[in-house]
């Protein structure tokens, strides 16, 4: 009995120094805060804007264009192709946005990775997980991105 209670005593203290040894330094990140300051992301989100413009100003076209047809027929093969062309403008603005916001992303969590391994952080949490503590790299992350040609792919 008395080697079974050294035994847990002796296994209670290694954990414990293991686990004051692996003591993880906690980093937190404000990821809305780094995307609007990251000057890739603001060029990125300009330019999907200006394409929201140009679809917009493309059914203004074209709906000055129909209103100047006097055929039904011609009216409904001009409803018809313009809906196709719309539909394919739409679809190719919504692919880009998606592939612009998932580059941004990627930039973004490799500069963190970057940040959190110069700072010895181990894991960064989002700044919403965490109400008190932490280190914030927000900043460091903005300079990083910032200051990087890679970051800028």
């Amino acid at each position: 009995m008395k080697k079974m209670k050294f035994f847990v005593t002796a296994l209670a203290l290694m954990l414990s120094c293991v686990a004051a040894n692996a003591v993880e330094t906690i980093g937190v990140a404000n990821y809305k805060k780094i995307e609007a300051e990251y000057n890739f992301a603001k060029q990125t989100y300009k330019q999907l804007d200006d394409k929201i413009m140009e679809l917009q100003q493309f059914v203004i076209d074209k709906d000055k264009e129909f209103k100047a047809i006097e055929s039904p027929i011609q009216k409904k093969n001009f409803e018809e192709k313009t809906q196709k062309e719309y539909k394919a403008k739409e679809d190719a603005l919504l692919n880009l946005k998606v592939s612009k916001q998932d580059q941004i992303y990627e930039n973004i969590l490799n500069a963190t990775k970057a940040v959190a391994k110069q700072k010895g952080i181990t894991m960064v949490l989002d700044y919403r997980v965490i109400f008190i503590g932490g280190t914030d790299i927000s900043d460091d992350v903005i300079k990083y991105l910032n200051a990087t040609p890679t970051a800028k792919k």
